[in-house]
């Protein structure tokens, strides 16, 4: 006979933990104004898609593999989550389960190659949840919800037209993104895991254009152009990992781990609104619709969103031996064809891109102090950006992070473990050949908590 035990001070933990993500994602400062105006192409400013361990290592994923987190950029690693045959001294079957969730705070500086002047922007925003389980020693499941991109962005230009001598003010404004709600799983046989995420890709790009005549003696009423998208569909994606032992020294093993990640191009079905008006600005009720010039709902289209392919490896020491420092190094090559990349059938500012990331992380041996359990993380990545307005748009970025263990007082639950991680990364967005340089400094808040929720009893 087998039972399954989730204790209801567990399942309020978990109620908590939800309340906690719905909050951080509305969670924004007051007065704080989101301004990319690359965001205004493709599918907008891309989000990091890995965990925040992941990003204090200059990203890299490919053959990142740990039972304390849960790496969803390849869904080969969920074999590496732990299953004990035994609790303590009882004949338990069970599964540790991790609840993973994060946080950005990103504060962005836009500076124009000929200006000295600059824009600052910051916000706090939701980076991703996950929860990942072993359904066996050699299987994995997890599911979760991540931001994939951004789209928020509000620029204004005036400009004298010659022909009707006067001046003209133009406002662009957008605001969106997208979504991934998934679950994967995974399967090692032998010594390679094959793993597979499948989810539903899902957003919105809300474009405007309003524009109006600065006119002292003639009145004009201004326009506005919009278009409002939302789009979605199946998006599957696949990983391998092939772990071998180059050291089999039990004290201290020597793990090499080859991993690759990717995902086919994705067609995902859209539908659109397009609205030509003019209207007026009220200053309690905003803006007042005087006229419809054009209108026309449910535009069916499509948006080609590219296929991508991450390889690289890692190279290191079982993480979970205290007894001997702790060390891994790795590196990843990532590739997309963003010129594949059609909305509605049209081109974008995009080009096909490709990144190269290297990073590690070092844990010294675990004595007495606090800071000798801590794991240091350090990497950069480097490649161009997928928007190209005319020039390419060169990207470097920097990262260092921090694994911080929460020690666990509770001496009954042994299988009960929190670690919060921190991540610092620098990113740099074109230079003086570019209309705009943009400086992205953003810092990453995780939280990785692990328990014994599910335990099968047996009796003899």
């Amino acid at each position: 006979m087998q039972l399954v035990k989730l204790t209801t001070e567990k399942i309020s933990n978990l109620f908590k933990a939800l309340i906690c993500l719905l909050s951080i994602t509305y969670c924004q400062f007051a007065q704080a104004q989101d301004n990319s105006p690359y965001s205004r192409y493709g599918i907008g400013d891309l989000i990091p898609s890995m965990n925040v361990a992941n990003r204090g290592m200059g990203r890299i994923t490919a053959g990142f593999a740990d039972s304390r987190f849960i790496n969803f950029s390849n869904p080969a690693s969920y074999t590496s989550f732990q299953a004990y045959k035994e609790v303590r001294t009882t004949k338990l079957q069970s599964g540790r389960t991790i609840f993973d969730i994060g946080v950005n705070y990103d504060s962005r500086i836009l500076r124009e190659s000929n200006n000295p002047e600059k824009f600052k922007a910051q916000n706090l925003l939701f980076s991703y949840m996950q929860v990942g389980m072993p359904l066996r020693s050699n299987w994995g499941l997890t599911f979760g919800l991540r931001p994939v991109s951004r789209i928020s962005y509000n620029i204004r230009q005036t400009e004298f037209i010659d022909t009707i001598g006067e001046n003209v003010a133009t406002l662009y404004t957008g605001d969106g993104g997208s979504y991934l709600p998934n679950i994967g799983t995974a399967v090692k046989i032998k010594k390679l895991s094959i793993g597979i995420n499948a989810g539903y890709l899902f957003g919105k790009k809300d474009y405007s254009t309003r524009r109006g005549f600065q006119s002292d003696s003639v009145e004009f009423k201004p326009s506005n152009h919009q278009t409002k998208t939302v789009f979605g569909n199946i998006f599957l994606q696949g990983g391998l990992q092939y772990a071998d032992t180059l050291k089999k020294n039990t004290s201290n093993r020597i793990i090499l781990t080859i991993g690759a990640s990717g995902n086919l191009g994705t067609t995902l079905n859209a539908h659109q609104d397009r609205i030509v008006e003019t209207f007026i600005r009220d200053q309690t009720l905003g803006d007042i619709r005087l006229d419809s010039v054009y209108e026309q709902s449910d535009v069916k289209g499509k948006l080609e969103y590219p296929g991508s392919f991450t390889v690289g490896f890692t190279v290191g020491n079982d993480p979970l031996n205290l007894k001997k420092p702790n060390w891994m190094f790795g590196i990843d090559f990532t590739a997309t064809q963003w010129s594949n990349y059609r909305f509605y059938g049209a081109t974008d500012f995009t080009q096909n891109t490709w990144e190269l990331k290297v990073g590690g992380q070092l844990r010294p041996i675990v004595r007495t102090g606090y800071f000798s359990a801590v794991t240091y993380r350090a990497g950069f990545f480097i490649g161009p950006d997928y928007i190209n307005v005319g020039k390419k748009l060169s990207q470097f970025g920097a990262t260092f992070g921090m694994g911080l263990p929460i020690a666990n007082y509770n001496r009954l639950a042994q299988g009960q473990y929190t670690l919060i991680n921190l991540a610092v990364e620098y990113n740099k967005r074109g230079n003086n050949g570019n209309l705009l340089k943009e400086d992205l400094f953003r810092v990453s808040l995780g939280l990785s908590l692990s328990d014994l929720w599910f335990i099968k009893r047996k009796y003899e």
